[in-house]
């Protein structure tokens, strides 16, 4: 199993592409609040189209939450401040990805706990960051080429 775990974002469109992402992957979706939206806001639903009946979405109310309730074992958490890349790591088994808010990133509390943990997407020093969206679609399908793609047509 695949857990996108998205703390505190922001924007309802990334949230729906990346909603479609895990229907399209079969990765479950976890989202910490506060949220920037309402997940009933039309434009969560529109950019996740027809796809929510395929998405296990779950909603906690903090990031202890979450960690209480699936613990925080075989964690990657994306952030541009890592120093690894996220190809270095193994995405075999059960793995959490998580990814913070698209203006401030994790929080340096988390990103201190977990800093064996932390990986980057690689991009030029010139460019601040990836698109949310776009950063949880690179590494999820990652993880799922290291598993084989399990449960996918190839």
């Amino acid at each position: 199993m695949i857990d996108i775990v998205l703390v505190e974002p922001e924007i309802p469109s990334n949230t729906g592409n990346i909603a479609r992402t895990c229907a399209a992957t079969g990765a479950r979706l976890h989202l910490i609040r506060p949220l920037g939206f309402d997940i009933s806001d039309a434009a969560v639903k529109r950019a996740g189209l027809d796809y929510w009946h395929l998405v296990e979405l779950c909603v906690h109310d903090s990031i202890e939450d979450f960690f209480t309730a699936h613990g925080d074992g075989n964690l990657t958490l994306l952030t541009t401040k890592a120093h690894q890349s996220y190809a270095r790591r193994d995405f075999r088994g059960d793995v959490k990805l998580i990814f913070g808010r698209e203006t401030a990133g994790l929080p340096a509390s988390l990103r201190e706990r977990y800093a064996a943990d932390c990986a980057r997407i690689p991009i030029r020093a010139e460019a601040r960051s990836l698109n949310l969206a776009n950063s949880v679609a690179i590494v999820c399908f990652e993880a799922l080429r290291q598993q084989g793609f399990p449960g996918l047509t190839v």
